[in-house]
């Protein structure tokens, strides 16, 4: 009886460290819906989605992503909730909360506007005699937002860019800024082929920036994580691999206009 009870008591114990080893590598990601980079719909969930989950298996870690409103996604992530979040723009006051990885994502943001009404713009101060849209949550750059917060800009936040396309085709408003390709994705997905059509981008680019994944400064092993991400993520740009993500999204804009 003493052997049995000792035999089950190990084979707890065991059952428990792997337990606790399996949790110690699984990563839980707050992520906003951002397709084609993040797609709360596509079976790999976009292509930085598939990106990191790649990276980080390559470390020994699985990962889970959490779709939030981004402003959800990264107070969670501030208070510890989960172990990163991703993707986000520098911002000088978000270093307060979080470390921030090596550069993951280039992003261009530019301006749609309809074809029957073009935009033209060299500084952020001429778009404001236009009626914009924006989506809640985001981040246009400093200049931008300073011209919001200036009340320079005549801007009305909505939920999502889809929304902002079906306002524009409604007279609603006049352009909104967003990522060349995340708007060429949802304008291909969401409305029909004559609708889209319909729909262009001004060629200057509103802002041209990198992103990064966002590891909270609440959790201890946060510095570790962050230098194992960024050392596995060279190593795939060194590799050639990390291009292979972007290949078939690159300038998803060509052929649009």
């Amino acid at each position: 009886m003493k052997r049995y009870l000792t035999m089950l008591l190990v084979s707890l114990f065991t059952w428990i460290e792997a337990v606790t080893a399996d949790d110690t590598q699984h990563l839980s990601i707050a992520v906003g819906d951002w397709p084609p980079y993040f797609d709360q719909e596509a079976p790999d969930q976009g292509i930085v989605a598939q990106l990191l989950r790649d990276v980080f298996a390559e470390e020994g870690f699985t990962v889970s992503y959490h779709f939030l409103p981004w402003k959800r996604a990264y107070y969670e992530a501030a208070m510890g909730k989960h172990d990163a979040t991703a993707v986000w723009m520098h911002a000088e006051e978000r270093e307060q909360d979080f470390t921030f990885s090596d550069p993951v994502l280039k992003e261009r943001f530019v301006v749609f506007h309809l074809k029957d009404q073009p935009v033209s713009w060299s500084r952020v101060e001429d778009l404001s005699d236009l009626r914009l849209g924006g989506s809640i949550g985001y981040s246009y750059g400093s200049a931008f937002d300073q011209a919001v917060e200036d009340d320079l800009l005549s801007i009305e936040w909505v939920a999502s860019t889809v929304l902002n396309f079906r306002r524009l085709l409604f007279d609603r408003i006049d352009a909104f800024p967003e990522e060349i390709n995340v708007g060429y994705h949802i304008l291909r997905r969401e409305l029909d082929p004559e609708e889209a059509s319909r729909i262009t981008h001004h060629p200057r680019p509103l802002l041209e920036n990198e992103s990064f994944v966002l590891f909270p400064k609440t959790r201890p092993d946060t510095a570790q994580l962050t230098d194992r991400f960024n050392e596995r993520l060279q190593a795939f740009r060194d590799s050639g691999r990390y291009n292979h993500y972007f290949e078939s999204h690159s300038q998803a804009s060509a052929g649009s206009n």
